[in-house]
């Protein structure tokens, strides 16, 4: 691993830019925890998962101990860190980032030729590939691809090249996994039936009832479609497709119940529940933030 010369410089400019910065060790990882935050016992930082009571001001709790606060990065508690860091870790989802870690000659490969061009920034293996725009994290979504975004951190190793462009829908499908093939006996799961959409639960919406029907029809029967494999990405791609045709509405529109119905008919052809309902709340949470 190379190191960084001069790790605090690199942090404070960093730090300064926005982007939330933490030392890491030999190894490429954080700083264990102080003595009173040894095994959680402080309760973590607020703005982990599982908030707690924790105020330490010294580097503990890895990546959520990442801040841009100039006075903690200089301060005596992150002193000593600092004089044994080899190189600079950051929060790309604190900064409103994704970065797809690619971690060998074939997953590069195979990003060239499934996502969109972004900045990119060699590694000791492979690249980075940095997108605008923050998501859940996942590990080995695919053979030598991360996702590092929130509740994640990963290595400064320098600005990168090319234009950095907006998280593609590509790297958020990525994040749903699914079966491949249905269940030897049926279905995953069975759900009991739901009440279809109709205007009574899209009381604001601009659209007709047929025109919302129509498309709910036909991403309904592409997922339906998908019995072999894919169903679940499918799901992801109609739900984030329906719920952008209602960001202009002033709301409700009743896409509740539009994914229940999507996730419905994932389970129908073999994927199970729980990834029928990630897939299909991803998709929906894809579009509202695209509309921001």
């Amino acid at each position: 691993m190379s190191e960084t010369p001069y790790p605090l410089h690199t942090a404070l400019s960093l730090a300064a830019s926005g982007v939330p910065v933490l030392p890491l060790r030999r190894g490429k990882v954080p700083f264990g925890n102080c003595m009173a935050c040894a095994e959680n016992a402080c309760g973590g930082r607020p703005n982990m998962k599982a908030p707690g009571p924790c105020r330490c001001a010294a580097p503990c709790h890895g990546w959520a101990a990442a801040t841009t606060d100039p006075a903690a990065i200089v301060s005596p508690l992150w002193a000593s860190a600092w004089r044994q860091a080899v190189c600079v870790g950051y929060h790309p989802g604190g900064a409103g980032l994704t970065v797809v870690d690619l971690d060998s000659a074939e997953a590069i490969a195979w990003a060239r030729g499934f996502l969109p061009a972004t900045r990119t920034v060699p590694t000791t293996r492979g690249e980075h590939w940095i997108y605008q725009g923050a998501m859940t994290s996942h590990n080995a979504v695919r053979p030598g691809v991360d996702i590092k975004s929130h509740m994640s951190y990963a290595r400064w190793l320098g600005p990168g090249t090319g234009r950095m462009t907006a998280l593609p829908d590509a790297v958020r499908a990525l994040a749903v996994k699914e079966d491949t093939t249905p269940s030897p006996g049926g279905v995953a799961s069975c759900l009991p039936g739901r009440a279809p959409w109709d205007r009574t639960v899209a009381t604001g919406c601009r659209h007709t009832e047929r025109y919302v029907r129509t498309g709910l029809e036909r991403g309904l029967a592409l997922v339906r479609a998908r019995a072999e494999s894919g169903a679940g990405s499918q799901a992801f791609g109609v739900a984030r497709f329906l719920a952008a045709q209602h960001t202009a509405c002033p709301g409700p529109c009743g896409l509740a119940v539009i994914g229940e119905e999507i996730v419905t008919a994932a389970v129908s052809v073999g994927v199970p529940e729980s990834y029928a309902r990630r897939a299909v709340a991803n998709g929906l949470e894809a579009a509202g933030e695209r509309a921001a």
